[in-house]
């Protein structure tokens, strides 16, 4: 087998589901890849049904297509990898649907709530409003799951997790519907669908859901407290909002005190202020808004 297939793999195995309803359908695209490959290398699958699979064999390589459906393929390869003496390590699994990171946020919270059960919560909740309101319960239901999925992979790659997670969903064949509703989920992009904004609510509910976050309303007001007053004490600041839950501020300044390149200035030296001396799930956007009105009269 040549080694630019698998290099270090052992067994090869393509996931699909029996039946002539899945042939030549994305589920069976484990199936159809390995058809390629064994007809590429000459050789052919034989039923093994002690191992509930079609085995073939191409030089040291191993290809198996499980014969039970999707969600029972371990039945398969668990036997064929043991008897074989074959590490999890040297197997490698095709299948259609992506390998995105989603376990991982079992790991995450964000202020006490765990994050993948706040996903899973999130996609009840959007699939439920899209049904009562005529939207798409399938892409809804599928971008909420996802919407946090950025957050999985903040250690590897920077930016807001959101933009971030509707990238990675891009990369791995999700719809353009569901990555821009997964990115638009805290308005790093403007939402054009209704099923964008189905998922920002949903996002909210779960976090406003009484119990369903730890923080305090006296560490909320005080965090929201520290991030008005790190941006009040710059010289030719007016007015200072947080917003989104302190995911945002808006830091208005007096026109004739800063120039448009003070104002851009300014917006970098309190997002680094903020970065010494608070800490935050996340990250925290820093908008700098500099009014000018000319005034005259007709008379």
């Amino acid at each position: 087998m040549p080694s630019d297939i698998a290099p270090g793999i052992r067994l090869l195995v393509g996931l699909g589901n029996p039946g002539r309803e899945y042939r030549d359908t994305r589920h069976n695209v484990g199936f159809m890849l390995l058809d390629r490959l064994a007809a590429r290398e000459r050789t052919e699958f034989r039923v093994e049904k002690s191992w509930q699979a079609e085995v073939a064999r191409a030089g040291d390589l191993l290809l198996c297509k499980p014969l039970t459906y999707m969600n029972l393929s371990g039945q398969a390869v668990r036997p064929l990898s043991q008897f074989y003496k074959i590490e999890p390590s040297q197997v490698l699994v095709i299948l259609d649907d992506m390998a995105l990171p989603l376990g991982k946020l079992r790991f995450r919270t964000s202020y006490g709530q765990n994050v993948l059960a706040h996903s899973i919560e999130c996609a009840h909740l959007a699939a439920m409003m899209a049904d009562e309101l005529g939207a798409s319960a399938k892409t809804a239901r599928r971008a909420a799951l996802l919407h946090d999925i950025g957050k999985a992979v903040s250690h590897e790659i920077e930016g807001p997790h959101a933009l971030v997670g509707g990238d990675l969903a891009r990369r791995h064949s999700e719809s353009e519907a569901v990555a821009h509703a997964m990115e638009a989920h805290h308005n790093e992009v403007e939402p054009q669908t209704v099923e964008a904004v189905i998922v920002q609510a949903a996002d909210a509910l779960s976090g406003a859901r009484p119990g369903a976050r730890g923080e305090s309303l006296e560490q909320y007001v005080k965090r929201l407290r520290d991030l008005e007053g790190i941006a009040t004490r710059h010289e030719g600041v007016d007015k200072v909002y947080a917003m989104q839950a302190g995911r945002e501020i808006r830091v208005m300044v007096v026109p004739g005190a800063l120039d448009d390149d003070g104002a851009v200035l300014l917006s970098h030296e309190i997002a680094r202020e903020i970065e010494q001396e608070l800490e935050y799930p996340g990250q925290i956007k820093v908008t700098v808004i500099r009014e000018s009105r000319a005034t005259d009269y007709a008379r």
